[in-house]
């Protein structure tokens, strides 16, 4: 009986190891792009059920993504980002703002929807400005208010793209951190993104932070010192979540699956690898994805964001008091990388949604009475229970 019992937790503790805050997810067919009905969405829910509650969509109106993503949520416990898209033409905008109030007539909003993303990337991609954009959220929450409805509307940018009018305009920052895309080395990837994320925190004020997209990608070409591969998505993962976890940061992760209909269109071919499952929905890591039991942050729980320093002065300060670079820890957190799945899926194409030259990314709930991020301690069951089923093995055999 007890040894049942144990490994029933054991089990327990590896499902969480296995659990992301939220994910980013493009409902469209994931080889042809074709648009979603009920029962895709549900087969899609139904895998994605083993490793989040909660997905981020990009547009209600585009490919009639809105319907079939709430009403296969319907008598479940599934959360939703919903995404209104943004670009050059409000007529876009327009039309996905329709479609979001007749969805808020249709569907229990508060129950399945945890927040309200109005564009995606549109002031790093020089298609609005801060100011546009920080009326459009205006206008969203306004709209819901009249319908009863105090769902949290934010906007989804680059963390250079925050200025003091968008904050002032949202309900909590949601930024994208791809040390990928800065051309970072994946010994330091997750000491950038938490440096992105003090600076916005100090920026920000009272109002929640949070990382609305990263991710790294396991193929295609490498841009400038970041190199895509298996490894280094995995690695990239664990040290990101459990840093996430420890400093409590909300995050959704970049992406959940491979989408082979996505157009291969900027300067690093990259764009259909940055799922955690592969294009058959099979997972690309083994079970536990991370475990966290031993990790060690390469800068203590906000300690970059802690002062007014800035990172230029702190290196200064480090390299003039003989400290030695966060580099070494980062490289230690690298040793713990396990699990890894040798039978990777074919290459698979790019997307729209998601693409970082053409559009897409990921936000995530600021409500902090939402549970979904993972305790540190919960996490450390994984090698306690695993101690504990084999010590009490070997008293019964």
């Amino acid at each position: 009986m007890k040894l049942a019992l144990t490994l029933t937790a054991l089990v327990s503790a590896v499902s969480a190891a296995n659990e992301f805050r939220a994910m980013a997810y493009n409902p469209k067919q994931l080889k042809t792009g074709d648009c979603p009905t009920v029962d895709s969405v549900s087969g899609d829910l139904e895998v994605l059920s083993k490793y989040t509650n909660e997905v981020r969509i990009y547009s209600v109106q585009d490919c009639n993504q809105g319907e079939p993503v709430l009403r296969a949520m319907e008598n479940t416990d599934w959360k939703v980002q919903l995404g209104l898209w943004i670009n050059k033409d409000d007529s876009v905008y327009e039309a996905d703002k329709k479609e979001l109030l007749r969805l808020a007539g249709v569907f229990d909003f508060k129950k399945h929807v945890t927040s309200v993303i109005v564009g995606n990337e549109a002031i790093y991609r020089e298609e609005q400005t801060s100011a546009q954009v920080a009326a459009k959220v205006r206008d969203v929450k306004q709209a819901l208010t009249k319908l009863g409805l105090s769902i949290p509307v934010t906007t989804s940018e680059t963390w250079p793209s925050y200025d003091k009018q968008l904050i002032d305009a949202v309900d909590y920052v949601n930024m994208h951190a791809f040390p990928f895309w800065e051309g970072i080395h994946i010994d330091d990837a997750q000491s950038k993104a938490f440096e992105h994320i003090y600076d916005l925190q100090k920026l920000a004020g009272s109002k929640k932070v949070v990382v609305g997209e990263t991710g790294w990608p396991d193929s295609g070409a490498n841009y400038d010192a970041a190199e895509p591969s298996l490894k280094n998505e995995q690695r990239y993962l664990q040290e990101f979540i459990c840093r996430a976890q420890l400093e409590k940061v909300d995050y959704v992760w970049f992406s959940a699956f491979d989408e082979a209909w996505k157009p291969v269109n900027n300067a690093s071919d990259v764009e259909t690898h940055w799922g955690v499952l592969k294009g058959d929905k099979t997972p690309k890591f083994k079970s536990p994805m991370y475990d966290c039991s031993k990790f060690v942050p390469s800068s203590k729980p906000g300690e970059s964001g802690s002062d007014d320093k800035s990172s230029e002065d702190k290196e200064s300060d480090e390299e003039n008091s003989g400290k030695s670079s966060d580099k070494s820890s980062d490289k230690d957190n690298s040793s713990e990388i396990d699990g890894l799945d040798e039978d990777k899926s074919d290459s698979e194409s790019g997307s729209n949604d998601e693409d970082k030259s053409d559009s897409e990314s990921g936000s995530n709930d600021e409500d902090d009475s939402s549970s979904g991020a993972l305790s540190h301690t919960s996490i450390s069951m994984v090698s306690v229970a695993a101690s504990v089923v084999a010590l009490t093995a070997a008293a019964l055999f």
